[in-house]
């Protein structure tokens, strides 16, 4: 049986079945009278996003859509956004879709009121204080991917288009206020997009859980969420009508969201700038720059996998955990190097560099120089 529930950790989080029917009544609660609906360009014309913009007709509140989203969204698809939010008169955002979409939303509501650029919120110290947090829109969250739960973040990934960048634009009121996870939106996913958003959620656990900082709630949470992850994605890749698994799995990337409070890792900074500079996708690069970060990292996070192996049912120890997960990888059609994704070696040593400063770097359990970044980008595009 399909799970269902009303949450309030770490927001009001509407979960279950058929609950995107609740969409007027949430926007009510937060206030807002004529939203903005913000999807990215593949998603506009389904019938998912259709079927959510008759809801919002139906309740008066307009069919407003702005759905010019890249994959990975660039401060041009964000201007382009304010203006359509700006013209139309919207007092709120619904952030719709998978990870590029909700990011690029939640910033829209962010910047709409703000005077200075994005730029100056990045997640560096205490920048988010310089917003007025007083203009931020209202924000309800609908995801329709089990991936990156930036439904529950309080930030998004913004690539600077000069610089290929991706920046983590940060303010506490960017965490959505309502929040409706309805696997059912989830059933036409490709498998290949099952495979790489659940991958993602999958990765944001083992990194939090792997990261050397302090936070047991975060801690728990990403080792439960490893276990949702890797019992019920082979189910949803085999069966994208499996309801049971398709919400499991949209809990998975959730909880991967919130736990990654606790930090990130070498996958991800690797991952980032083979997502900017070559427009990859970001839960399918994640998985395969997976294993060599692994092993690199195995002197510090062998215990700590062994533990986890052993709450997933797995059996020998740090090994036996890491032949799962690349069984697991394989069971769902990812490629286990980058060369695959179509990486090549030139632009290695600039993207060695990028992975060192990456914010994620800082969560590794090991340093992650300029130097062992290319080792591990070499060995992936061998």
């Amino acid at each position: 049986m399909s799970p269902t529930a009303n949450w309030s950790y770490p927001t009001a989080i509407r979960f279950g079945a058929g609950r995107i029917k609740e969409l007027a009544e949430a926007c009510s609660a937060c206030g807002t009278k004529k939203p903005l609906l913000i999807t990215d360009k593949g998603l506009a014309n389904l019938p998912i996003t259709t079927a959510t913009l008759d809801l919002m007709e139906e309740a008066g509140l307009g069919r407003g859509l702005f759905s010019e989203v890249d994959p990975n969204p660039t401060e041009h698809n964000l201007a382009a956004g304010i203006a359509v939010y700006q013209a139309g008169g919207h007092d709120g955002v619904i952030a719709f879709g998978g990870g590029s979409g909700l990011d690029l939303a939640k910033l829209v509501a962010f910047m709409a009121g703000q005077t200075r650029p994005v730029w100056d919120f990045e997640d560096i110290g205490d920048w988010w204080t310089r917003a007025d947090a007083s203009a931020i829109a209202p924000i309800i969250a609908v995801p329709t991917t089990a991936g990156t739960g930036s439904e529950v973040g309080r930030a998004g990934v913004l690539t600077n288009s000069e610089s290929h960048v991706k920046k983590i634009i940060f303010h506490p009121k960017i965490l959505p206020s309502i929040v409706i996870c309805d696997p059912e939106l989830t059933v036409g996913m490709p498998p290949a997009i099952t495979a790489g958003t659940g991958m993602d959620a999958f990765i944001h656990c083992l990194e939090a859980y792997s990261s050397p900082f302090y936070h047991p709630m975060s801690q728990g949470i990403a080792l439960e969420g490893m276990r949702l992850a890797y019992e019920f994605l082979p189910k949803a890749y085999k069966d994208g009508g499996d309801i049971e698994a398709r919400a499991h799995m949209m809990s998975a990337a959730a909880m991967g969201a919130v736990a990654f409070q606790k930090g990130l890792g070498g996958i991800h900074a690797l991952s980032h700038p083979v997502g900017a500079l070559y427009n990859t996708h970001h839960g399918t690069t994640n998985a395969a720059a997976m294993a060599p970060v692994l092993r690199f990292n195995r002197p510090a996070v062998e215990d700590k996998l062994a533990a986890a192996g052993a709450y997933l049912g797995l059996s020998g120890g740090f090994d036996g955990f890491v032949e799962a997960v690349l069984a697991l990888r394989e069971s769902v059609g990812i490629p286990s190097n980058l060369k695959a994704l179509g990486v090549g070696m030139d632009k290695i040593d600039q993207m060695a560099e990028m992975a060192a400063v990456d914010p994620c770097a800082g969560g590794n359990p090991l340093e992650l120089t300029p130097a062992t970044a290319r080792a591990l980008y070499e060995e992936l595009l061998a």
